[in-house]
Parts: C-alpha cells; sequence; structure tokens
C-alpha cells in the first residue's frame, strides 16, 4: 500500500491549521488590535503561500512566518499616514453614545416639545427638520415666503432651547 503524497496547497493548508493560533498570537503583538492582527497574519500567509514551493527548510516554516509578519508590519508602519498633529488647545471630546433608553427617552421628550410649539412653527420644523424638506421647499408646502419659513423656524428652535424639559438632556 503506498502512502497518498501530498499536494503543496495541502501541506499548506495542514500548516495554517495547525500552526495558525500561535501565528495569530505573534501578529497580535505586532499590532494594535486583533483585526489588525488577522488581516496581517493574512498578508503573511498569503507571501508564504506565494513562496510555498520555494521554500526547502520546512522546519524553518515559522522562522519564515515570523519574519514575513515583522517585514509586512514594518512596511505597513512606513506607509502609514500620520493622524495626529500637535496643537495649542486639547480637542473637544466626542460626546458618548447615550444608552437606548435614555436616548428614546429624550427623542421623546422633544417630539412632546415640539407638540407644544403653535401649529405654524410646529409645521415647519416637522417638515424642515423630521421630513428634511428644504426651506424652500418647505415655503412651498406651507405656502409662504422662504424669509417667513427662516424667521418661523429661528423662533421654533429658539422655543426648543429654553424649554425647561429639554435642557437637561440635550446638546444644543
Amino acid at each position: 500500500m503506498t502512502t497518498p503524497v501530498c499536494t503543496s496547497a495541502q501541506q499548506f493548508t495542514r500548516y495554517v491549521r495547525d500552526r495558525g493560533p500561535v501565528l495569530l498570537r505573534t501578529a497580535r503583538s505586532l499590532t494594535a488590535n486583533q483585526c489588525d492582527a488577522e488581516d496581517l497574519l493574512q498578508t503573511a500567509l498569503t507571501k508564504t503561500y506565494l513562496a510555498w514551493d520555494r521554500i526547502d527548510d520546512r522546519g524553518a516554516l515559522d522562522r519564515y512566518v515570523r519574519r514575513t509578519l515583522v517585514n509586512t508590519r514594518t512596511s505597513q508602519w512606513r506607509k502609514r499616514r500620520v493622524d495626529e498633529y500637535a496643537c495649542d488647545e486639547v480637542p473637544e471630546q466626542r460626546a458618548v453614545d447615550p444608552d437606548p433608553a435614555e436616548a428614546q427617552a429624550q427623542r421623546d421628550a422633544l417630539w412632546h416639545a415640539v407638540g407644544r410649539l403653535p401649529a405654524r412653527q410646529r409645521a415647519m420644523v416637522v417638515l424642515r427638520y423630521y421630513e428634511d424638506l428644504s426651506e424652500v421647499q418647505t415655503a412651498e408646502v406651507m405656502g409662504v415666503s422662504v424669509g417667513t419659513v427662516k424667521s418661523a423656524v429661528s423662533r421654533a428652535l429658539v422655543k426648543l432651547r429654553s424649554d425647561p424639559e429639554l435642557r437637561a438632556g440635550f446638546h444644543w
């Protein structure tokens, strides 16, 4: 009985299956997060697969892949864009996403406050901000001038901003 001969692709697949977790830990130590580590390992394994038939010493495969990981990561680092700039003042912090229940409570409070506006202002606010119509489109629907829409919406926003029930939870 003859032993089946494994193709290069089968050998590579077996190698990745057996050594993948160890190599992923190495990639993870070279990057800032898990997703980048997976991408880095995928790139290194692709390069290894392309060179598979040229690698004579199968015992040195881990060393080859690790060197490829380091070289690939170094190349990525050299090509990176610089997204950080020195400045005199600390930029504003991004707001943390509110808890879904809190967000719903804010939407409900805002909707109730809009409901307390005079009918004409309420209609214009709804058309502008809930229906996302332009000032011109809102003016056409309401049968008024664009200037009337601008002033009515401006007065409505002042009322909403000063509404005591909305002040606590909103950042205008």
